[in-house]
């Protein structure tokens, strides 16, 4: 029988997308139906598998979006769209991977939930794309998602603080305004579908907030202040407002981990380099 980090290992070295999400899900059911075993005697990369497209590039030079509401500039949101659960598919399966083994079965039930639905999120911006006249890969992504993997890919702790409490936590802050966008045009199609994503972002930020919190428990660390800690050290960016503090309180990540970092005379503020909005 497969392990299920020869399944995940697999998610990571598929480097055509829609293959990608193909062996994502098959890792998802296989999980739920019992036919992975709970081993993880297999090694994940370094880097995922990647393709000649998109080109990636520093984000100072990704090119600036155009008129709002544009076809050309919704394209653009979408693509952005499209490369960040892309790469959420691989951040998903790296964290069971790599770290499955420091937890119980059920950390693996979460972040195979997670792993499905990262991989039904690109599936439906990219068939989203595809009705608009563009493709996943036509316009050239940044490649940040997984520089903060590498970053914290011996640590367990570090990667649920940057990952799902940083990163994914700042797609819940940014996405309503995005729909807003979509609706004043009525692009209602992806309007919806970035909604769809947006629910399914609470629970994955919820579930990275839970793990975060019960391992913090264990090691008898205060929750908040060791995320403060991990994210002055890993995550090379800042946070800055507006949040949506509702949807992230929603997820159980409260304003005491996150507004002492975003005060302006935060020490935070002057050594982190943005990251990307």
């Amino acid at each position: 029988m497969q392990s299920v980090a020869e399944a995940v290992r697999r998610v990571l070295d598929t480097a055509d997308p829609r293959a990608k999400v193909k062996a994502a899900r098959a890792a998802a059911r296989d999980w739920r139906l019992g036919r992975l075993t709970h081993e993880f005697a297999v090694a994940m990369p370094d880097r995922p598998a990647r393709g000649d497209r998109p080109e990636l590039l520093p984000p100072s030079r990704m090119r600036k979006r155009g008129r709002a509401g544009s076809l050309r500039t919704r394209i653009a949101m979408l693509h952005a769209l499209a490369h960040i659960e892309h790469s959420a598919i691989d951040l998903a399966a790296d964290i069971i991977g790599r770290f499955g083994a420091d937890f119980p079965r059920s950390f693996v039930d979460d972040w195979m939930e997670v792993l499905a639905e990262e991989a039904m999120h690109f599936a439906i911006v990219a068939r989203r794309l595809r009705t608009l006249g563009a493709t996943y890969g036509d316009l050239p992504a940044h490649d940040g998602l997984w520089e903060a993997a590498e970053e914290t890919a011996h640590d367990p702790l570090a990667r649920l603080a940057v990952v799902p409490m940083v990163l994914e936590a700042r797609g819940l802050d940014v996405t309503p305004a995005m729909i807003e966008r979509f609706t004043a045009v009525d692009d209602l199609a992806s309007a919806r579908v970035l909604q769809r994503i947006l629910n399914d972002e609470v629970g994955h930020v919820a579930t990275g907030v839970r793990w975060f919190e019960s391992c913090c428990q264990a090691q008898g660390f205060d929750a908040p202040a060791q995320w403060r800690k991990l994210v002055g050290t890993h995550f090379r960016g800042n946070l800055k407002p507006p949040f949506n503090d509702s949807a992230r309180d929603s997820a159980g990540l409260t304003q005491e981990f996150y507004l002492r970092l975003a005060e302006p005379d935060s020490p935070f503020q002057n050594t982190l380099r943005t990251f990307a909005d």
